[in-house]
């Protein structure tokens, strides 16, 4: 097996297409079962090749795991990686013309998967969706990967599937809001499904992410609601200027925290997809982070956005990453 462009200690088989790349995160459970289903139907959607990564953690709660040959502890971990993804493949329709390619890294799996993600299209993650927001804060691989992945991030739920016709974004006025924006315009493109973009205001308090919560304004609700609009041209039009497909999208002015009002509207979607600053550290997520929120707490799939791609520019601050599976 050649190694290239692969983690440290990594199992892989050789590929350079040049097309695009998503990523999914697998360990065999039934929450990375649903992650690589959606990871094969969204790299089908993209005409994307697909590269399967799992891990083998070199550190258990924080005590170096003994490894009297590691080669042979990653073939074992690819072979059954491989067997998984034939399984699920299965299961799949219309996934058949996905080139695909199995990764196996040493290491803690949410290192694993942002050095993977680095030059991708996406990176899908599964999330078992613990009780609360502490422990999913100590102990998740997906919300490490939403923080510092080098690339969009889709959260999925084994037990929370999207229903096709509409995609549900988040908007203010600020960059990330328009990546996220994009982002769903594109998603939709490939569907065919419908794009809600949702803005949440609190009285005659306007969210914005830039002031880190709720920016005091003294304008109006139908003010509120012509910016966001204006905001939704703005990004419509550069679409169109590129030659981008432009679907159908319809404003949706809300009152309530935009974490609630968000993940109320995504009922019934078959997507949610959000803008995320980014930290320094998994620790320095705020409780009230939407992102975070909204990952964990969505009835459907989720997708989260940084305003630009080079996320590698954020401070890693991971040196001792969560060992919990993907």
């Amino acid at each position: 097996m050649a190694q290239q462009n692969a983690p440290t200690g990594a199992a892989t088989s050789t590929r350079d297409s040049g097309r695009p790349r998503v990523v999914v995160g697998v360990d065999g459970s039934p929450s990375s079962r649903a992650a690589l289903l959606a990871a094969l139907s969204a790299a089908a959607r993209r005409g994307a090749d697909l590269d399967v990564v799992s891990a083998f953690p070199l550190v258990a709660g924080g005590v170096p795991v003994a490894v009297a040959d590691l080669d042979v502890v990653l073939a074992g971990t690819e072979s059954r990686t491989r067997a998984f993804l034939v399984e699920v493949m299965k299961e799949a329709d219309g996934v058949d013309s996905v080139a695909t390619r199995v990764v196996v890294g040493a290491g803690a799996p949410a290192q694993v998967l942002i050095d993977a993600s680095e030059g991708a299209d996406l990176l899908v993650v599964g999330h078992r969706g613990r009780g609360t927001v502490r422990s999913a804060l100590l102990g998740s691989v997906a919300l490490h990967c939403i923080t510092l992945a080098r690339c969009p991030v889709e959260v999925v739920h084994p037990s929370r599937t999207g229903r096709p016709g509409r995609i549900v974004v988040g908007v203010d006025e600020s960059e990330v809001s328009r990546a996220a924006l994009r982002a769903a315009i594109e998603e939709a493109a490939r569907t065919g499904a419908e794009v809600e973009a949702v803005a949440a205001y609190s009285g005659l308090d306007y969210w914005s992410e830039q002031d880190g919560g709720l920016a005091s304004s003294v304008d109006p609700i139908g003010q509120i609601d012509q910016e966001v609009r204006g905001l939704v041209d703005e990004v419509l039009t550069g679409v169109r200027e590129h030659g981008g497909t432009v679907p159908p999208v319809r404003v949706v002015a809300v009152e309530g925290r935009p974490s609630g009002v968000l993940v109320t509207r995504a009922d019934g979607a078959q997507l949610l997809v959000v803008g995320h600053r980014g930290h320094g550290a998994v620790r320095d997520l705020l409780l009230g982070s939407v992102a975070l929120h909204c990952a964990m707490h969505a009835p459907c799939p989720v997708l989260v956005v940084h305003p630009r791609s080079d996320t590698a520019q954020v401070e890693a601050g991971l040196t001792q990453p969560a060992t919990a599976p993907v």
